[in-house]
């Protein structure tokens, strides 16, 4: 091979395509039950941390584009998940608050996280978390 660098297995960038890939597939049946695709998933999952957020909150919470969020949040509020208000304070500001429906799906949602984990049987416990601090600044240098 004329340029060594080049090579695909030496690439953290596509060992992360991989992984993203692969984890979207883990998560394609148990977000099924729920009518929910992944990104939708990340809204539920940032509502249930805390409800009544701002759409200005939750974009920073979730790291979604913003258009990709205004599609996300009508599909949503369509399904009938969620509402978009005014805020009391500021009405030129808008509120993602849960309706009774989405509020009940958390409970629902409520094992997901451990039917994924038990996909990586051979990731230690240490590891997961020694992952996520890894995970965490290579997110940070990218920003």
């Amino acid at each position: 091979m004329k340029h060594p660098q080049l090579k695909l297995d030496n690439q953290i960038c596509h060992r992360l395509y991989m992984a993203s890939n692969g984890l979207t597939r883990t998560y394609r049946d148990s977000l099924a039950e729920l009518n929910l695709t992944y990104p939708q998933y990340v809204v539920m999952m940032a509502l249930w941390e805390k409800d009544g957020i701002s759409i200005t909150a939750l974009l920073e919470k979730t790291a979604i584009d913003g258009s990709a969020m205004t599609q996300i949040l009508k599909k949503m509020g369509d399904k009938q998940l969620l509402n978009i208000l005014k805020d009391e304070q500021d009405k030129r500001k808008r509120v993602v608050k849960l309706t009774a429906q989405g509020q009940i799906m958390q409970s629902q949602a409520a094992e997901i996280p451990e039917r994924i984990r038990c996909q990586f049987p051979s990731l230690e416990n240490e590891e997961a978390k020694l992952l996520v601090q890894l995970l965490d600044k290579v997110i940070n240098d990218l920003d």
